[in-house]
């Protein structure tokens, strides 16, 4: 395990008696990496963040946090390093929401008061003094949110961390992720919401019934899986000569064709030599479509 890798699986197995919910995983966490997990329900997301916060064991392999075993003797210790935001939050509904702030410093230890800016920075500041249970669920989110980055952690697990935000707070969230990742933090967010995901992650890991069938930056998944993109253009006649058997049509001078990544630069310049050109759209595969692609790949 190197100096820069946070988190780290080794061949990790997990069975609850004859029942294995992860085989033989090997997972790598950098300092300022976001990686997204991603896989259907009882993939064994869930199971993996358990191993890293040192709630279970691994029946086969190891799971290190900062060069320690998470489940060894430095365990408690390590926790105080990670933040970790569930997909269920449970707050104490008649604190307010700095009581609330202040009672979460006090379990982990952090000294003065200058964390109370937090709930500034996710967008609660003028909820403060509000009991809890008068929140909405995207406050909610949002205050737990606050708590998650109690103390400066240097690893974070988000399980499902948009839930119940709307569009400005995911945008707000997403902010602090990037904010994050500059400051060195390693991040592992699981969520189902995999559009918002893109631009936001180095890294996605596709699991499937326990099993690691995927895991790679955006681009290098695209070239492995071999999906097609979509180039759309509008052209100045309808109809011209190299449109009519190449490309399918889908308005008045507007065509669309599919085709791998290593020729779209050779049909863009075919179309430009044979056709009077308005406008180009180029669309390359999308998280949800490479997700599709794995999954689909290994239930054959």
């Amino acid at each position: 395990m190197s100096a820069n890798e946070l988190v780290c699986l080794e061949n990790v197995t997990k069975s609850y008696g004859k029942r294995t919910v992860i085989h033989s995983l090997d997972m790598v966490l950098k300092e300022g990496e976001c990686v997204a997990l991603a896989g259907h329900n009882g993939a064994g997301k869930s199971t993996v963040m358990k191993l890293i916060l040192g709630l279970i064991s691994p029946t086969v392999g190891e799971v290190r946090l900062l060069g320690h075993q998470a489940s060894g003797n430095q365990s408690v210790k390590l926790r105080f390093d990670i933040g970790y935001l569930p997909e269920v939050v449970s707050l104490y509904p008649n604190l307010t929401g700095q009581e609330t702030l202040d009672f979460y410093a006090k379990l982990k230890q952090v000294k003065g008061k200058s964390y109370r800016n937090l709930l500034a920075k996710v967008g609660i500041a003028n909820a403060a003094k509000q009991r809890v249970n008068t929140y909405s669920k995207g406050m909610r989110q949002r205050l737990a949110l606050a708590q998650t980055l109690l103390g400066d952690p240097k690893i974070f697990l988000f399980d499902e961390p948009t839930t119940g935000l709307d569009p400005a707070s995911r945008q707000q969230f997403y902010a602090i992720i990037r904010e994050l990742r500059a400051q060195g933090a390693t991040i592992l967010l699981c969520t189902h919401a995999l559009t918002e995901l893109e631009g936001n992650i180095d890294r996605v890991m596709v699991m499937n019934q326990g099993q690691k069938v995927a895991d790679g930056s955006l681009d290098s998944l695209r070239s492995e899986s071999g999906l097609t993109y979509r180039i759309q253009v509008k052209t100045a006649e309808d109809s011209p000569p190299d449109m009519i058997n190449k490309w399918q049509k889908i308005a008045t001078s507007f065509y669309r064709l599919d085709c791998e990544q290593a020729q779209k630069m050779s049909v863009l310049r075919s179309l430009m030599q044979n056709a009077q050109v308005l406008d180009v759209s180029t669309y390359a595969p999308s998280l949800d479509e490479i997700y599709a692609h794995y999954l689909e790949r290994e239930d054959v």
